[in-house]
């Protein structure tokens, strides 16, 4: 249940802190008091929609902070506990913050939060039912959410089971209908692969050859250079035309001088020296001989060489920036061909798949509509008990399933399609709730729902705002115990302008507006006995004429208010 409600800078509310306790607690106030308010802030701490012009006119944000009890609440115990969130003493608290930047701030105990969690965990703590929702009952297809709510666990777990189905189904079916498009497009792209992936393996490319290859091209393209200037070296050297190269000469040289040797020192050295560069001369010789006989340089060599380059670098335009690159690409290629070559037979086992999920989807639906069949059938029993109890004892209701014309594709909520239908008057046939239903009765509809929700079990606390839209008189004391019954079993917090709700209640808050230094402020307080008193007077109507009948009526109303709830 809730603890506690903190609202700050909210439309009218600059700082507002209800505390709440066990029972039926209703909001009352003059029409335009702000009484809407409060649900609006409830709205927003549970994950509703961060509206930005509900922030007060001046301020740059508003924020709400919800402390609840979930000491008997289990589901949001070990959903905390999944995120590794810690409820101290099983106080939970939930806060939401809005800007006008566009700042959206939400917390859960402390700690950060994407607002679907917040909303996913706020489920389990409250049903609000706002002023409109009750025109849920004039849409037909919100009816089957209305008849699940009522299911056992064994109905949850085939609905949940239904819902699960659906989704592989679909996952499924979105495959399927993929694979089935390629595999009817799939000859242009196999003859496209097919061309490419024989191109490639006939190039038989192989990782480094390109580098290879341009060292030998760079080679090869240097040759006649090179073998011209070492014939010309070596001619020069050792094999001069008039046969006289340098090697000749120097041994002359070499020669002359030796035959001087005995006359002085200057030319033993300097034949010495020529001696030297003779041998020297010879070995140059020797090796400009090898190199003329050693080369490699081969014309038809070297047109095999640019003519691969070629094709690597065509290659490489065409499927990568590199050898490495094409034959990934090549790789590739060959993969998807292969799957290709193999689609006929995924086609056919992704279609046996599809009959199988398809099936299993439609074995469970099936399932789903035996036990909405059953669960109606008692649905209607409880809820003509519950218009009963509501002063609609004359009304017959009933859920009426659809025959659809075609079956359509599987559904989260499986098959059906059902319709509530009423009869509020004997002798009259059923007919579509959403057409023949007045405000009055569309609310105790609501109401006797709501009610059974209630005893099914389910959140801790139900939030009501004026859903005694269209009520009066006599039947106004029915819904407000009614009211008053609920409360016995859940936490109960209600707008109303019904002195009779307010007369049942266990707490009654007052929304107020006031001025002060030009700016209008709302503020809501809880109300003692006595001034439940003037206030159910003042919801009763009475002037300054009638004041003193009208407290007394109702002090009359609060008395006889606990009397009716000691004996429930």
């Amino acid at each position: 249940m809730i603890l506690n409600l903190s609202i700050h800078d909210l439309a009218l509310i600059t700082s507002l802190n209800m505390e709440f306790q066990q029972g039926l607690h209703v909001m009352t106030g003059e029409t335009g008091a702000g009484k809407s308010i409060v649900v609006d802030a409830v709205n927003l701490v549970l994950g509703g929609r961060a509206d930005r012009d509900l922030i007060r006119t001046g301020k740059e944000k508003a924020w709400v902070e919800a402390t609840f009890d979930i000491s008997d609440n289990l589901q949001a115990q070990e959903m905390l506990s999944k995120q590794e969130l810690e409820a101290e003493g099983h106080v939970l608290t939930l806060y939401r913050e809005i800007s006008r930047s566009g700042r959206n701030l939400c917390r859960v105990c402390g700690v950060t939060m994407p607002v679907s969690f917040l909303k996913e965990l706020a489920a389990l703590l409250m049903d609000v039912h706002g002023q409109h929702e009750h025109q849920f009952l004039m849409d037909p297809a919100m009816h089957l959410a209305f008849l699940d709510r009522a299911g056992d666990e064994h109905h949850e777990r085939l609905l949940s089971q239904v819902a699960d189905a659906q989704s592989a189904f679909l996952a499924n079916h979105r495959q399927y209908a993929h694979l089935v498009r390629e595999n009817e497009q799939k000859h242009y792209r196999m003859n496209e692969l097919k061309q490419s992936l024989e191109e490639l393996k006939k190039a038989g490319l192989k990782p480094g050859e390109e580098a290879a290859l341009t060292r030998e091209r760079d080679r090869f393209r240097h040759a006649e250079k090179i073998i011209a200037a070492v014939q010309t070296a070596y001619g020069a050297v050792a094999a001069g035309e008039d046969n006289a190269s340098l090697l000749t000469r120097m041994k002359m040289a070499t020669d002359a001088l030796k035959g001087l040797t005995e006359i002085g020192e200057p030319y033993a050295s300097l034949a010495s020296r020529c001696e030297a560069a003779y041998y020297e001369l010879q070995e140059i010789g020797y090796d400009l001989a090898g190199m003329t006989e050693s080369s490699d340089f081969d014309p038809h060599r070297a047109d095999q060489v640019e003519n691969r380059l070629d094709l690597i670098h065509r290659l490489e335009r065409k499927y990568g920036d590199t050898i490495e690159a094409v034959l990934r690409r090549q790789e590739e290629m060959q993969e998807e061909f292969d799957r290709f070559s193999s689609m006929d037979q995924q086609v056919a086992e992704m279609g046996r798949e599809h009959k199988r999920l398809l099936a299993e989807y439609r074995a469970l639906a099936r399932q789903l509509t035996a036990s909405r069949h059953a669960l109606a059938a008692l649905f209607e029993q409880r809820m003509m008990q519950q218009l009963q109890e509501l002063g609609m004892e004359k009304t017959r209701f009933s859920v009426a399933f659809m025959e659809r014309e075609k079956q359509l594709m599987p559904q989260s909520n499986g098959d059906d399609q059902v319709e509530f239908m009423i009869s509020p008057n004997p002798g009259e046939p059923l007919k579509p709730l959403a057409k023949i239903a007045s405000g009055g009765e569309l609310s105790r509809l609501m109401l006797a729902i709501k009610s059974l929700e209630a005893e099914k079990g389910g959140v801790g606390c139900m939030v009501f705002d004026e859903i005694d839209t269209g009520i009066s008189g006599r039947m106004a004391q029915v819904v407000a115990e009614k009211m008053a019954a609920i409360a016995r079993s859940r936490q109960v917090i209600c707008v109303t302008h019904l002195p009779q709700i307010a007369a049942m209640a266990d707490h009654q808050f007052l929304v107020e507006k006031s001025v002060a230094d030009g700016r209008t402020s709302t503020d809501v307080r809880m109300l003692s006995h006595e001034e439940r008193i003037n206030e159910v007077a003042r919801m009763l109507g009475g002037g300054t004429d009638t004041l003193d009948s009208a407290k007394s009526h109702a002090a009359t109303m609060l008395d006889n208010g606990e009397k009716i709830k000691q004996n429930m």
